[in-house]
């Protein structure tokens, strides 16, 4: 089968899976206590993803590779006691891809079932509110896009901090935040977990990580604690944001001779800007840098392995756009980022740049759409070592999601 027989086959099913979907509502949601004070709604969401990249099978890694899978399969509940208590619980199952970022490996075969949020939310009122649990840390902008509302197919795939459970956007701790001047302004302030220890590997102490963010937000006010990708033109938004993200102590440069502590920080800056312009239609942009730095330790003579890779010391950004039919639920979209790596499957100092765009048809808002996204990875350099020729080669990957909220 050739490639373009593999990618028109996917586009095929994906049409097929929308045409055996049925329509999709929010979830039931339950009212009880005195007075009926109190509320539970229950929502699915699910993500079903198609998936074709020119690399990653055979004998040498350069053979075509096509996967099914579940992006997001999750049971999110929702509840409320009254006007200044709420909770957020949602469980996933979490299943194993083949096509990962940057690699194919392993199989979809070993899913399991996780916990992915569980936060008590206190409001005092607009200005100041509390989290406690386990929840999305506050850093950068796009991991506090919602995940059902990504301006492009997905959000980006480099911007994790270091050193989080399982590379994860959660993290357990405490937050405070509110806004000020009639949402003009908002403040998020966190102490989190950070890097667990008994990872087997040394590390120099055990600290929390601090984290800062605030953003000013021009026109339609951002007042929620996460943001959207778009907002399909029901508002007007401006929004400015930065934040850092320190933690003491967080990694050797020598886990040998456990010398060379280092500190982390990352900071951040970003900007989102939409508008529906009548007849014409809604225009969506959006821009972020960030830094992940980890004070040069992949340099040590024998570095913590979680200063280097994919989630290790890194710079760089994006800038996304999309454009949305002014009559006609249909929006284009696509993405330009630019990253570099202290190291990277063999490379010091890699350098790597994702270009993609694509489409997504609503059926019915977030609840039901399609999208379909065409993406290339590319890279500065090529590993000499034989372990590691065939992850630096360029590639191609074709995606088809069908998501649904119920």
């Amino acid at each position: 089968m050739g490639r373009s027989t593999k990618i028109t086959g996917l586009f095929s099913c994906g049409l097929g899976l929308v045409m055996l979907a049925g329509t999709a509502y929010a979830g039931p949601q339950l009212v009880f206590g005195p007075n009926d004070i109190a509320s539970l709604q229950i929502d699915y969401k699910g993500q079903f993803q198609l998936m074709y990249q020119n690399t990653g099978s055979g004998t040498f890694g350069n053979s075509d590779t096509v996967d099914f899978n579940f992006r997001r399969n999750r049971l999110d509940l929702r509840g409320a006691y009254g006007e200044h208590f709420s909770l957020h619980v949602q469980t996933e199952y979490a299943q194993n891809p083949v096509i990962n970022p940057l690699l194919v490996t392993g199989n979809n075969n070993s899913p399991e079932f996780i916990l992915l949020d569980a936060v008590m939310r206190f409001k005092y009122n607009e200005m100041f509110q509390a989290y406690v649990g386990k929840y999305k840390y506050n850093f950068t902008r796009e991991v506090l896009d919602a995940c059902e509302t990504p301006t492009t197919l997905d959000r980006s795939l480099f911007l994790v901090s270091p050193y989080v459970d399982k590379n994860s956007t959660r993290d357990l701790g405490v937050s405070v935040w509110g806004n000020l001047m009639d949402g003009l302004f908002q403040y998020r302030a966190d102490v989190m977990q950070g890097r667990s220890t008994g990872e087997g590997i040394p590390t120099p102490t055990s600290n929390f990580r601090y984290d800062f963010r605030a953003h000013i937000s021009i026109f339609d006010k951002e007042t929620a604690y996460g943001y959207k990708g778009t907002y399909l033109g029901e508002k007007k938004v401006l929004t400015f944001g930065a934040a850092i993200q320190y933690e003491p102590q967080i990694a050797f440069s020598n886990i040998v001779t456990q010398t060379g502590a280092v500190n982390y920080f990352g900071y951040t800056f970003d900007g989102f800007y939409e508008q529906k312009f009548a007849e014409i239609g809604t225009f969506t942009v959006g821009a972020a840098y960030a830094n992940f730095d980890l004070a040069d330790a992949y340099k040590g003579a024998n570095p913590d392995p979680g200063t280097m890779g994919f989630y290790g010391q890194r710079n760089g950004g994006y800038v996304k756009a999309a454009y949305m039919l002014p009559n006609f639920p249909l929006q284009f979209f696509g993405r330009y980022e630019n990253w570099a790596f202290a190291w990277l499957n063999g490379v010091y100092d890699q350098k790597l740049d994702w270009f993609g765009g694509g489409a997504r048809y609503y059926f019915r808002g977030q609840n039901l759409n399609l999208a379909m996204e065409l993406s290339r990875t590319t890279f500065d350099k090529r590993s000499l070592d034989p372990a590691f020729f065939a992850k630096n080669q360029d590639y191609t990957t074709f995606l088809t999601q069908l998501q649904v909220i119920f």
